[in-house]
Protein backbone atom coordinates (compact mmCIF):
# COMPACT_ATOMS: atom_id res chain seq x y z
CA UNK A 1 0.00 0.00 0.00
CA UNK A 2 1.07 3.41 -0.15
CA UNK A 3 -0.10 6.73 -1.70
CA UNK A 4 -0.33 7.99 -5.54
CA UNK A 5 -0.49 11.15 -6.44
CA UNK A 6 -2.00 12.30 -9.70
CA UNK A 7 -1.62 15.97 -11.12
CA UNK A 8 -2.15 17.33 -14.03
CA UNK A 9 0.93 17.94 -16.76
CA UNK A 10 -0.03 20.55 -18.95
CA UNK A 11 -2.15 23.65 -18.22
CA UNK A 12 -5.33 22.17 -16.69
CA UNK A 13 -8.49 20.30 -17.59
CA UNK A 14 -6.41 16.55 -18.61
CA UNK A 15 -8.97 14.61 -17.10
CA UNK A 16 -7.69 14.15 -13.82
CA UNK A 17 -10.89 13.24 -11.95
CA UNK A 18 -11.23 10.14 -14.61
CA UNK A 19 -7.80 8.94 -13.74
CA UNK A 20 -8.71 9.54 -10.30
CA UNK A 21 -11.96 7.58 -10.21
CA UNK A 22 -10.38 4.64 -11.93
CA UNK A 23 -7.66 4.24 -9.00
CA UNK A 24 -10.52 5.53 -5.81
CA UNK A 25 -12.12 1.98 -6.86
CA UNK A 26 -9.55 0.45 -4.99
CA UNK A 27 -8.53 3.11 -2.40
CA UNK A 28 -9.04 3.33 0.81
CA UNK A 29 -8.81 7.16 0.76
CA UNK A 30 -9.10 10.10 -1.70
CA UNK A 31 -7.58 13.29 -0.90
CA UNK A 32 -7.56 16.93 -2.39
CA UNK A 33 -4.89 18.98 -1.54
CA UNK A 34 -5.22 22.05 -3.51
CA UNK A 35 -6.93 24.60 -5.64
CA UNK A 36 -10.45 25.60 -5.25
CA UNK A 37 -14.10 25.76 -7.16
CA UNK A 38 -12.17 27.35 -9.78
CA UNK A 39 -10.80 23.31 -10.49
CA UNK A 40 -13.83 21.80 -11.66
CA UNK A 41 -13.20 17.87 -11.87
CA UNK A 42 -16.16 15.17 -14.28
CA UNK A 43 -16.47 11.75 -13.94
CA UNK A 44 -18.91 10.23 -16.05
CA UNK A 45 -20.95 6.96 -14.98
CA UNK A 46 -23.64 4.43 -15.80
CA UNK A 47 -25.80 6.78 -12.97
CA UNK A 48 -24.54 10.09 -14.54
CA UNK A 49 -22.32 12.61 -14.81
CA UNK A 50 -20.59 13.95 -11.98
CA UNK A 51 -18.93 17.51 -11.69
CA UNK A 52 -16.76 17.79 -8.21
CA UNK A 53 -15.21 21.59 -7.48
CA UNK A 54 -14.17 20.79 -4.17
CA UNK A 55 -15.38 17.45 -3.11
CA UNK A 56 -12.95 14.65 -4.11
CA UNK A 57 -13.62 12.06 -7.06
CA UNK A 58 -13.46 9.07 -4.57
CA UNK A 59 -16.49 10.21 -3.12
CA UNK A 60 -18.62 7.64 -6.07
CA UNK A 61 -17.34 4.97 -4.37
CA UNK A 62 -18.75 3.67 -0.61
CA UNK A 63 -16.03 3.04 2.04
CA UNK A 64 -13.59 5.56 0.77
CA UNK A 65 -12.49 8.59 2.58
CA UNK A 66 -12.56 11.50 0.79
CA UNK A 67 -10.70 14.37 2.29
CA UNK A 68 -10.41 18.34 1.09
CA UNK A 69 -6.70 19.10 2.41
CA UNK A 70 -5.93 22.55 4.56
CA UNK A 71 -4.35 23.73 0.72
CA UNK A 72 -7.87 24.00 -0.79
CA UNK A 73 -9.46 27.55 -0.50
CA UNK A 74 -12.96 27.03 0.62
CA UNK A 75 -15.92 28.97 -0.20
CA UNK A 76 -18.28 27.57 2.36
CA UNK A 77 -21.46 28.28 0.36
CA UNK A 78 -20.21 26.59 -2.44
CA UNK A 79 -18.90 23.31 -0.34
CA UNK A 80 -22.68 23.33 1.02
CA UNK A 81 -24.32 23.48 -2.46
CA UNK A 82 -22.20 20.80 -3.76
CA UNK A 83 -23.01 18.72 -0.77
CA UNK A 84 -26.55 19.34 -0.87
CA UNK A 85 -26.72 18.31 -5.06
CA UNK A 86 -24.42 14.89 -4.21
CA UNK A 87 -26.96 13.97 -1.21
CA UNK A 88 -29.46 14.47 -3.33
CA UNK A 89 -28.19 12.44 -5.99
CA UNK A 90 -28.13 9.01 -3.47
CA UNK A 91 -24.11 9.65 -2.89
CA UNK A 92 -23.14 9.01 0.90
CA UNK A 93 -21.85 11.77 1.84
CA UNK A 94 -20.89 10.64 5.70
CA UNK A 95 -16.99 9.95 4.60
CA UNK A 96 -16.47 13.66 3.29
CA UNK A 97 -14.28 15.62 6.09
CA UNK A 98 -12.53 18.87 5.75
CA UNK A 99 -9.18 20.40 6.89
CA UNK A 100 -9.56 22.24 9.76
CA UNK A 101 -6.31 24.33 8.57
CA UNK A 102 -8.25 24.88 4.88
CA UNK A 103 -9.00 28.84 4.22
CA UNK A 104 -11.88 30.31 3.89
CA UNK A 105 -13.09 32.61 0.79
CA UNK A 106 -14.59 35.12 2.42
CA UNK A 107 -17.11 37.53 0.15
CA UNK A 108 -15.03 40.35 -0.53
CA UNK A 109 -12.27 37.82 -2.39
CA UNK A 110 -14.08 37.63 -5.43
CA UNK A 111 -15.16 41.15 -5.22
CA UNK A 112 -11.43 41.90 -5.19
CA UNK A 113 -10.56 39.57 -7.42
CA UNK A 114 -13.10 41.21 -10.34
CA UNK A 115 -12.10 44.52 -9.38
CA UNK A 116 -8.14 43.45 -9.51
CA UNK A 117 -8.86 42.00 -13.06
CA UNK A 118 -10.84 44.86 -14.48
CA UNK A 119 -7.54 47.32 -13.33
CA UNK A 120 -5.05 45.10 -15.40
CA UNK A 121 -7.30 45.79 -18.52
CA UNK A 122 -5.88 44.40 -21.30
CA UNK A 123 -3.34 42.56 -19.03
CA UNK A 124 -5.65 40.55 -17.01
CA UNK A 125 -4.50 37.18 -16.54
CA UNK A 126 -7.86 35.66 -17.44
CA UNK A 127 -8.68 34.48 -13.65
CA UNK A 128 -12.04 32.45 -13.14
CA UNK A 129 -13.06 35.57 -10.67
CA UNK A 130 -13.82 33.61 -7.57
CA UNK A 131 -11.83 35.02 -5.13
CA UNK A 132 -8.97 32.50 -5.54
CA UNK A 133 -6.18 34.61 -5.71
CA UNK A 134 -7.09 37.10 -3.11
CA UNK A 135 -7.84 34.39 -1.01
CA UNK A 136 -4.25 32.95 -1.29
CA UNK A 137 -2.39 36.15 -1.37
CA UNK A 138 -4.06 36.58 2.27
CA UNK A 139 -3.34 33.22 3.50
CA UNK A 140 0.49 34.27 2.40
CA UNK A 141 0.03 37.88 4.22
CA UNK A 142 -1.67 35.68 7.17
CA UNK A 143 -4.74 37.99 7.02
CA UNK A 144 -6.61 34.19 6.29
CA UNK A 145 -9.63 33.43 7.98
CA UNK A 146 -9.84 28.93 8.38
CA UNK A 147 -12.30 26.64 9.07
CA UNK A 148 -11.13 25.93 12.23
CA UNK A 149 -11.95 29.95 13.05
CA UNK A 150 -16.15 29.55 11.83
CA UNK A 151 -15.68 26.96 14.55
CA UNK A 152 -15.04 29.11 17.51
CA UNK A 153 -17.11 32.21 17.63
CA UNK A 154 -14.38 34.09 19.74
CA UNK A 155 -11.28 33.30 17.35
CA UNK A 156 -13.38 34.01 14.23
CA UNK A 157 -14.82 37.69 15.95
CA UNK A 158 -10.51 38.34 16.59
CA UNK A 159 -10.05 37.31 12.79
CA UNK A 160 -13.09 39.15 11.27
CA UNK A 161 -11.49 42.76 13.40
CA UNK A 162 -7.98 42.59 12.85
CA UNK A 163 -8.68 42.15 8.80
CA UNK A 164 -12.04 43.44 7.66
CA UNK A 165 -11.27 47.40 8.52
CA UNK A 166 -7.44 46.99 6.38
CA UNK A 167 -10.14 45.76 3.53
CA UNK A 168 -12.35 48.36 3.91
CA UNK A 169 -9.74 50.81 3.64
CA UNK A 170 -8.79 48.98 0.08
CA UNK A 171 -12.28 48.70 -0.94
CA UNK A 172 -13.70 52.49 -0.03
CA UNK A 173 -10.02 54.16 -1.14
CA UNK A 174 -8.97 52.59 -3.88
CA UNK A 175 -12.10 50.79 -5.97
CA UNK A 176 -15.15 52.97 -4.55
CA UNK A 177 -16.86 50.34 -3.01
CA UNK A 178 -19.35 50.31 -0.08
CA UNK A 179 -17.47 49.09 3.25
CA UNK A 180 -18.37 45.74 4.65
CA UNK A 181 -20.08 44.85 7.99
CA UNK A 182 -18.66 42.35 10.57
CA UNK A 183 -21.39 42.05 12.29
CA UNK A 184 -23.04 40.46 9.43
CA UNK A 185 -19.80 38.37 8.22
CA UNK A 186 -19.68 37.04 11.63
CA UNK A 187 -23.42 35.63 11.63
CA UNK A 188 -22.80 34.16 7.91
CA UNK A 189 -19.53 32.47 8.94
CA UNK A 190 -20.72 31.50 12.48
CA UNK A 191 -23.60 29.81 10.31
CA UNK A 192 -21.38 27.84 7.85
CA UNK A 193 -19.30 26.90 10.63
CA UNK A 194 -22.14 25.09 12.25
CA UNK A 195 -23.47 23.35 9.50
CA UNK A 196 -19.77 21.78 8.31
CA UNK A 197 -18.10 21.24 11.92
CA UNK A 198 -18.80 17.66 11.94
CA UNK A 199 -17.31 17.48 8.90
CA UNK A 200 -14.04 19.23 10.23
CA UNK A 201 -10.96 17.08 11.39
CA UNK A 202 -7.25 17.20 12.13
CA UNK A 203 -7.11 15.83 8.09
CA UNK A 204 -3.44 15.77 7.91
CA UNK A 205 -3.30 13.41 11.09
CA UNK A 206 -5.94 11.62 9.33
CA UNK A 207 -3.87 10.97 6.45
CA UNK A 208 -0.93 9.61 8.62
CA UNK A 209 -3.18 7.56 10.53
CA UNK A 210 -4.33 5.72 7.01
CA UNK A 211 -0.60 5.86 5.46
CA UNK A 212 0.45 4.26 9.21
CA UNK A 213 -2.43 1.86 9.13
CA UNK A 214 -0.85 0.35 5.53
CA UNK A 215 -3.99 2.03 3.72
CA UNK A 216 -3.85 2.72 -0.20
CA UNK A 217 -4.27 7.00 -0.13
CA UNK A 218 -5.20 8.84 -3.63
CA UNK A 219 -3.90 12.99 -3.83
CA UNK A 220 -6.23 14.10 -6.60
CA UNK A 221 -4.21 17.65 -7.71
CA UNK A 222 -6.49 19.99 -8.77
CA UNK A 223 -5.20 22.07 -11.84
CA UNK A 224 -1.63 21.30 -13.27
CA UNK A 225 1.86 21.80 -13.52
CA UNK A 226 2.60 24.51 -16.37
CA UNK A 227 -0.12 26.91 -14.12
CA UNK A 228 2.42 26.28 -11.21
CA UNK A 229 3.11 29.43 -9.14
CA UNK A 230 7.14 28.94 -9.28
CA UNK A 231 7.07 26.33 -12.45
CA UNK A 232 4.33 27.29 -14.48
CA UNK A 233 4.12 30.67 -17.43
CA UNK A 234 4.14 33.48 -14.85
CA UNK A 235 2.24 35.42 -14.12
CA UNK A 236 -0.18 33.70 -15.98
CA UNK A 237 -0.54 31.04 -13.34
CA UNK A 238 -2.68 29.56 -10.53
CA UNK A 239 -2.16 31.01 -6.77
CA UNK A 240 -0.79 27.29 -5.51
CA UNK A 241 1.59 24.84 -6.35
CA UNK A 242 -0.13 22.20 -8.19
CA UNK A 243 2.60 19.46 -8.59
CA UNK A 244 3.71 16.78 -6.79
CA UNK A 245 5.72 18.89 -4.29
CA UNK A 246 2.46 21.17 -3.90
CA UNK A 247 0.21 18.28 -3.53
CA UNK A 248 2.45 16.80 -0.79
CA UNK A 249 2.37 20.09 1.27
CA UNK A 250 -1.49 20.75 0.63
CA UNK A 251 -2.42 16.66 1.70
CA UNK A 252 -0.35 16.76 5.23
CA UNK A 253 2.57 14.18 3.78
CA UNK A 254 6.09 13.86 3.26
CA UNK A 255 8.07 13.06 0.07
CA UNK A 256 9.29 9.77 1.39
CA UNK A 257 5.33 8.60 1.73
CA UNK A 258 5.20 8.74 -2.04
CA UNK A 259 5.21 5.67 -4.17
CA UNK A 260 3.77 6.94 -7.48
CA UNK A 261 3.17 10.35 -9.39
CA UNK A 262 0.91 9.99 -12.16
CA UNK A 263 0.82 12.50 -14.75
CA UNK A 264 -2.29 12.68 -16.87
CA UNK A 265 -2.18 14.70 -20.29
CA UNK A 266 -4.27 15.02 -23.35
CA UNK A 267 -3.12 13.84 -26.42
CA UNK A 268 -3.21 17.60 -27.81
CA UNK A 269 -3.04 20.47 -25.25
CA UNK A 270 -5.69 22.94 -23.81
CA UNK A 271 -5.68 26.02 -21.79
CA UNK A 272 -8.05 28.59 -20.48
CA UNK A 273 -7.23 32.61 -19.90
CA UNK A 274 -4.74 34.37 -21.23
CA UNK A 275 -0.73 33.56 -21.13
CA UNK A 276 1.87 32.00 -24.26
CA UNK A 277 0.89 28.80 -25.47
CA UNK A 278 3.49 28.03 -28.29
CA UNK A 279 0.91 25.30 -29.66
CA UNK A 280 -1.86 27.07 -30.22
CA UNK A 281 -4.34 25.91 -33.09
CA UNK A 282 -6.61 29.23 -34.24
CA UNK A 283 -7.64 27.80 -36.93
CA UNK A 284 -10.07 25.00 -38.25
CA UNK A 285 -8.35 22.03 -36.80
CA UNK A 286 -8.37 23.63 -33.34
CA UNK A 287 -11.80 24.71 -33.81
CA UNK A 288 -12.17 21.23 -34.63
CA UNK A 289 -10.72 19.99 -31.33
CA UNK A 290 -12.71 21.68 -29.30
CA UNK A 291 -16.11 20.60 -30.74
CA UNK A 292 -14.80 16.99 -30.79
CA UNK A 293 -13.14 17.76 -27.39
CA UNK A 294 -16.18 19.66 -25.68
CA UNK A 295 -13.56 22.09 -24.12
CA UNK A 296 -15.31 24.11 -22.31
CA UNK A 297 -14.76 24.76 -18.78
CA UNK A 298 -16.34 22.76 -15.82
CA UNK A 299 -16.62 25.67 -13.59
CA UNK A 300 -16.36 28.20 -15.90
CA UNK A 301 -18.17 27.33 -19.28
CA UNK A 302 -15.67 29.64 -20.98
CA UNK A 303 -14.07 28.11 -24.76
CA UNK A 304 -11.07 26.56 -24.36
CA UNK A 305 -8.02 27.10 -26.16
CA UNK A 306 -6.61 24.33 -28.63
CA UNK A 307 -3.46 23.14 -29.45
CA UNK A 308 -0.92 20.30 -30.75
CA UNK A 309 0.73 18.29 -27.81
CA UNK A 310 3.78 20.06 -26.88
CA UNK A 311 6.65 18.03 -25.95
CA UNK A 312 8.71 20.22 -24.91
CA UNK A 313 5.98 21.23 -21.45
CA UNK A 314 5.53 17.66 -21.24
CA UNK A 315 8.16 16.81 -20.27
CA UNK A 316 9.33 19.23 -18.72
CA UNK A 317 6.67 18.70 -15.87
CA UNK A 318 7.30 14.85 -16.04
CA UNK A 319 11.03 15.85 -15.07
CA UNK A 320 9.65 18.46 -12.08
CA UNK A 321 7.01 16.47 -10.72
CA UNK A 322 9.44 12.64 -10.29
CA UNK A 323 6.75 11.30 -12.85
CA UNK A 324 6.49 7.85 -12.37
CA UNK A 325 3.15 6.82 -14.95
CA UNK A 326 1.55 8.89 -17.55
CA UNK A 327 -2.01 8.55 -17.92
CA UNK A 328 -2.91 10.23 -21.73
CA UNK A 329 -6.52 11.13 -22.16
CA UNK A 330 -8.72 12.19 -25.06
CA UNK A 331 -6.90 10.49 -27.29
CA UNK A 332 -10.20 9.57 -29.72
CA UNK A 333 -10.51 13.52 -30.04
CA UNK A 334 -7.76 12.97 -33.20
CA UNK A 335 -9.70 10.23 -34.92
CA UNK A 336 -10.35 11.65 -37.75
CA UNK A 337 -7.34 13.63 -38.64
CA UNK A 338 -4.99 12.53 -41.41
CA UNK A 339 -1.43 13.71 -39.62
CA UNK A 340 -1.55 15.15 -36.46
CA UNK A 341 1.37 17.62 -35.00
CA UNK A 342 3.72 17.22 -32.31
CA UNK A 343 6.07 19.87 -31.05
CA UNK A 344 9.55 18.12 -30.05
CA UNK A 345 11.52 21.69 -29.56
CA UNK A 346 11.13 26.02 -29.31
CA UNK A 347 13.60 27.97 -31.54
CA UNK A 348 14.27 31.15 -29.82
CA UNK A 349 15.67 33.76 -31.62
CA UNK A 350 17.88 31.50 -34.03
CA UNK A 351 18.50 28.91 -31.20
CA UNK A 352 16.47 25.30 -30.25
CA UNK A 353 15.77 25.48 -26.34
CA UNK A 354 14.19 22.25 -24.69
CA UNK A 355 12.43 24.06 -21.77
CA UNK A 356 9.62 27.32 -21.22
CA UNK A 357 11.44 30.49 -20.71
CA UNK A 358 10.77 32.05 -17.38
CA UNK A 359 9.39 35.14 -18.68
CA UNK A 360 5.92 34.87 -20.33
CA UNK A 361 7.02 37.78 -22.98
CA UNK A 362 9.51 35.98 -24.04
CA UNK A 363 8.03 32.33 -23.69
CA UNK A 364 5.65 33.91 -25.97
CA UNK A 365 8.09 34.16 -28.97
CA UNK A 366 9.14 31.03 -29.40
CA UNK A 367 8.61 28.70 -32.36
CA UNK A 368 7.15 25.34 -31.90
CA UNK A 369 9.29 22.75 -33.60
CA UNK A 370 7.13 20.32 -35.03
CA UNK A 371 7.44 16.49 -35.96
CA UNK A 372 4.43 15.69 -38.01
CA UNK A 373 3.04 11.78 -37.11
CA UNK A 374 0.45 9.73 -39.46
CA UNK A 375 -3.45 9.89 -38.07
CA UNK A 376 -5.61 6.79 -38.32
CA UNK A 377 -8.87 8.23 -39.31
CA UNK A 378 -10.84 5.40 -37.51
CA UNK A 379 -12.91 5.17 -34.55
CA UNK A 380 -11.30 4.30 -31.22
CA UNK A 381 -14.29 5.59 -28.68
CA UNK A 382 -15.81 1.68 -28.41
CA UNK A 383 -12.91 0.06 -28.22
CA UNK A 384 -11.66 -2.06 -24.92
CA UNK A 385 -8.10 -3.03 -25.39
CA UNK A 386 -4.92 -1.23 -26.17
CA UNK A 387 -4.27 -4.08 -29.27
CA UNK A 388 -7.21 -3.16 -30.45
CA UNK A 389 -5.99 0.19 -30.92
CA UNK A 390 -5.27 1.38 -34.51
CA UNK A 391 -1.37 0.55 -35.52
CA UNK A 392 -0.74 4.58 -35.81
CA UNK A 393 -2.59 5.35 -32.54
CA UNK A 394 -0.35 3.32 -30.99
CA UNK A 395 2.78 4.55 -32.61
CA UNK A 396 1.60 7.56 -31.41
CA UNK A 397 1.24 6.66 -27.91
CA UNK A 398 4.77 5.43 -28.28
CA UNK A 399 6.23 8.53 -29.49
CA UNK A 400 4.70 10.26 -27.00
CA UNK A 401 5.97 8.50 -23.88
CA UNK A 402 9.34 8.37 -25.66
CA UNK A 403 8.93 12.28 -25.24
CA UNK A 404 7.77 12.84 -22.15
CA UNK A 405 10.19 10.37 -20.31
CA UNK A 406 7.50 8.03 -18.38
CA UNK A 407 5.90 4.78 -18.93
CA UNK A 408 1.95 5.40 -20.68
CA UNK A 409 0.06 3.21 -18.76
CA UNK A 410 -3.83 4.46 -19.40
CA UNK A 411 -5.44 6.00 -22.40
CA UNK A 412 -8.64 7.30 -22.31
CA UNK A 413 -11.30 7.12 -25.15
CA UNK A 414 -14.18 8.77 -24.18
CA UNK A 415 -15.66 10.50 -20.79
CA UNK A 416 -17.27 7.77 -19.15
CA UNK A 417 -15.06 5.55 -16.80
CA UNK A 418 -15.82 2.62 -18.98
CA UNK A 419 -13.54 4.44 -22.01
CA UNK A 420 -10.11 3.97 -19.94
CA UNK A 421 -7.77 1.19 -21.32
CA UNK A 422 -4.69 -0.06 -19.74
CA UNK A 423 -1.79 -0.35 -21.83
CA UNK A 424 0.41 -2.12 -18.97
CA UNK A 425 -1.58 -3.62 -15.63
CA UNK A 426 -0.22 -1.43 -12.81
CA UNK A 427 -1.20 -2.19 -8.99
CA UNK A 428 -1.72 1.42 -7.29
CA UNK A 429 -3.74 -0.26 -4.24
Amino acid sequence: MGVTIIIGGQWGDEGKGKVTDALAARAHMVVRPNGSTNAGHTVQTPAGIYKFHLVPSGVLYPGCDCVIGAGVAIPPADLLDEIEDLTGRGIDMSSLYISDRANIIMPFHPLQDQLEETQRGSNNIGTTLRGNGPAYADKAGRRGIRMADLLDERALVERLNLIIPEKNVLLTSLYNQPPLDISELLEQFTAYGEKLAPRVVSSEMMVQDAIDAGKSVIIEGAQAAMLDIDYGTYPYVTSTSPTAAGACQGAGIGPTQVSNVVSVYKAYTTRVGGGPYPTELDEETGDLLRRRGAEFGTTTGRPRRTGWFDGVAARYTARLNGVTHVAITKLDILDPLPEIQVCVGYELDGQVVHSPHAIAETYGRVKPLFETLPGWQEDTSQLTSYDQLPTNARRYIDRLEEIIGAPVVMIGLGPSREQLLWRREVDFA
